[in-house]
């Protein structure tokens, strides 16, 4: 399979080395030093394009890749205020689309897991909920992906939090999200429930980025020659 990065900063580097050592080819880097070839003529080259940049070029960059007739993987956060505008974009131009805030696997089942926890939280009012993440100090949003993703299925199960913050609070309404930023910590997210009785806390940590990367390669690997808007629940299964 001939792969686009469109992003070659560390994680575009460890996508590469996981997607050569599984037989594929890199046919298109893009980084900040070669802007002008992120075109669509470019893109075509390759079979499907995987997308990890910033917020502010995340957008065009899928929209790119979705009129070059490329599928695209896309893991870039901070910019899901359109995502729901790319989605119909894609589906109109029978492109294909699959973006996660995490590629990993570990970090997927532990979605499953959130999910459940706040599913049978959902009844006992006496449990406060709320969130801790940490990342490297590069890291330019906060809170993460991830930990929007985890707050948006608590939210979800729990009707009383009507938005998450990213601060510390006492309003009842208000999901607490800490973010800290630490080297070299790849991502950590911790989920606790806290009563007068006891405490009940799921916890993922990342020992490094092999788990994205590898993750956002067997994504690419499903994607290839497919229709529509995926997620990594239709890639894992779960």
């Amino acid at each position: 399979m001939k792969i686009a990065l469109i992003g070659y900063g560390k994680m575009g580097m460890a996508i590469e080395k996981i997607a050569i050592e599984r037989g594929h080819e890199i046919v298109l880097k893009i980084s900040i030093d070669n802007i002008a070839d992120n075109s669509i003529e470019n893109i075509q080259k390759a079979d499907v394009a995987i997308e990890f940049t910033g917020p502010e070029s995340a957008f065009e960059n899928l929209k790119r890749c979705i009129d070059a007739g490329v599928p695209v993987v896309s893991g870039s956060t901070g910019w899901l205020a359109k995502y729901e505008e790319i989605k119909s974009y894609c589906l109109a131009h029978d492109g294909a689309l699959l973006y996660a805030s995490n590629f990993s696997i570990g970090v997927n089942i532990f979605f499953a897991l959130n999910k459940r926890l706040a599913e049978l939280m959902a009844p006992h009012s006496n449990y406060n909920v709320h969130m801790k993440e940490i990342h490297h100090t590069q890291k330019k949003d906060a809170p993460s992906g991830t930990a929007i993703t985890l707050a948006e299925q608590i939210l979800a199960c729990r009707p009383q939090k009507e938005k998450w913050v990213n601060a510390a609070t006492t309003t009842p309404s208000e999901l607490a999200i800490i973010s800290e930023r630490i080297d070299p910590a790849p991502g950590t997210h911790v989920i606790t429930y806290t009563s007068a009785i006891d405490d009940i806390e799921i916890i993922h940590t990342a020992h490094n980025r092999q788990g994205f990367a590898s993750g956002a390669v067997l994504a690419a690997e499903f994607l290839h020659n497919k229709k529509g808007v995926y997620s990594m629940s239709d890639v894992l299964g779960i």
